[in-house]
């Protein structure tokens, strides 16, 4: 299977005291915490480029417009959909939301670049020599 636009990914969680804005840090507040909506919308992501890429390939994140537009107390489930919109090479770009059982939570859109992950992670370990 190759990267197509249209391909669509989901991932989902209960919030928890664990994933909340008091927890996360971002807030004071026992609600699902901002960064872990962009965690799901990310996961999301990933999930629809499974199995489209070549072995040895992975996906990083490069860019994220979100907008959080509504508060999820503990216990409800959130989910999130990402959708690719535009294949530019290496860069690919999706859709996301969020949504809980209530409905929709968050929306935006979400940058990701196709890395070789040995390369990538060579590179990354080349930092550790610059101290």
């Amino acid at each position: 299977m190759s990267l197509v636009i249209g391909l669509k990914g989901r991932a989902e969680t209960v919030v928890t005291d664990q994933n909340t804005a008091a927890a996360a840090g971002s807030g004071l507040v026992p609600v699902f915490a901002t960064p872990w909506m962009v965690a799901l919308m990310e996961h999301a992501a990933v999930d629809a480029t499974a199995g489209c890429l070549s072995e040895g390939e992975g996906t990083v994140g490069t860019r994220l417009d979100i907008t959080h537009d509504a508060a999820t107390p503990i216990g409800m489930k959130v989910w999130a959909e990402a959708e690719l919109t535009e294949i530019n090479g290496k860069a690919l770009t999706f859709s996301v939301v969020a949504y809980d059982e209530s409905g929709l939570i968050g929306k935006g859109v979400h940058g990701r670049f196709i890395i070789a992950v040995d390369r990538f992670l060579a590179k990354a370990e080349k930092k550790r020599e610059v101290r």
